[in-house]
């Protein structure tokens, strides 16, 4: 794995209002979040693809995936909420998680090379890994949503609201890829790192449709998902 810090892709300016638009629904219920994978990895997952995984990006979430009694497949943490540090409850407690642990550094508002290295190594990996982020995570949930089997699920804080929940399925990652693309920088080499092929982006999920996400999911006024 690189330990280069230089971003690979970086969020212009003119993209930044988009990306603060939640890309799925928001809820402050881990449990009822955790059905609702479930139910996705259900629907739309598929043998050919891979093992559905469930994604966390942030501190928070990560805590209150574990609490409501799941360790996300892959978790990225970097110490903070809102860009103040966590409560001292929830970093002992990620402290003391178990499972593989990788360091990385990244930018704000940018993906380095390194972080998506280690993002293409977690989903690869059969066993949990957290992945311990110097600098932000905060850009971490749109590869996870290319590179994720169909059928996984992304979760991430939404500040002051709580946890966007995100089906992969055909339907947003064709939504992830636009948001990608639009990033600037090498995205032929991030895609290359993620071992995606952008041409191949969407189409069919495993219950025969287009993979529209029309998982439900209740509105959260408090910030128990905040990144």
């Amino acid at each position: 794995m690189t330990d280069s810090p230089d971003p690979l892709l970086t969020l212009p300016k003119s993209l930044r209002d988009a990306f603060k638009e939640p890309l799925g629904p928001v809820t402050t219920d881990a449990s009822a979040l955790l059905k609702a994978a479930d139910e996705t990895r259900e629907r739309h997952g598929s043998a050919g693809t891979g093992r559905p995984r469930l994604i966390a990006v942030g501190d928070v979430v990560t805590y209150h995936l574990r609490e409501a009694g799941r360790a996300p497949d892959v978790a990225f943490v970097d110490g903070k909420t809102e860009r103040e540090a966590v409560r001292e409850e929830i970093a002992s407690a990620l402290a003391e998680t178990e499972g593989r642990r990788t360091t990385v550094e990244n930018p704000a508002a940018a993906l380095s090379t390194a972080l998506l290295d280690a993002l293409a190594e977690a989903l690869a990996a059969a066993d949990p890994v957290t992945i311990e982020v110097a600098g932000e995570e905060d850009l971490a949930a749109l590869p996870a949503m290319l590179a994720a089997p169909l059928g996984s699920t992304v979760v991430y804080g939404q500040p002051g609201e709580g946890m966007v929940r995100v089906a992969v399925t055909p339907e947003t990652r064709r939504r992830a890829r636009e948001l990608f693309d639009g990033l600037a920088g090498d995205t032929a080499a991030a895609y290359e790192i993620l071992g995606v092929d952008p041409d191949g982006v969407g189409g069919t999920d495993a219950d025969g449709g287009d993979g529209g996400s029309s998982d439900g999911g209740a509105s959260g006024d408090d910030a128990a998902g905040g990144a």
